[in-house]
């Protein structure tokens, strides 16, 4: 029997994480969210994003990667990114 992964979600989005970049949406749909950590500090034995580029992207492979970009911001901390690219990204879908 196969074990099935769990998928993180993040107020019913798919969350992927690849090193310090954090991709936040579905590649199926128009948009998508890119979290990249800039900075970091110790805590105790925990690293703590202290600079969190925000993007929110379009999905389309013909372009380029720097015309995908919609909107960008920096944030203090990865829950400020998080906050913002969830209403980006609600904002984003629903206007379609």
């Amino acid at each position: 029997m196969a074990a099935k992964s769990a998928v993180l979600e993040y107020r019913g989005r798919p969350l992927r994480r690849k090193d310090n970049l954090i991709y936040y949406g579905s590649m199926s749909e128009k948009y998508i969210i890119m979290l990249q950590i800039m900075e970091t500090k110790k805590v105790k034995d925990l690293d703590v994003a202290t600079k969190v580029s925000v993007q929110l992207q379009l999905t389309d492979p013909d372009l380029k990667s720097r015309d995908r970009v919609v909107k960008k911001s920096e944030k203090n901390s990865l829950y400020a990114a998080m906050d913002v690219a969830s209403v980006w990204l609600d904002r984003a879908l629903s206007a379609r």
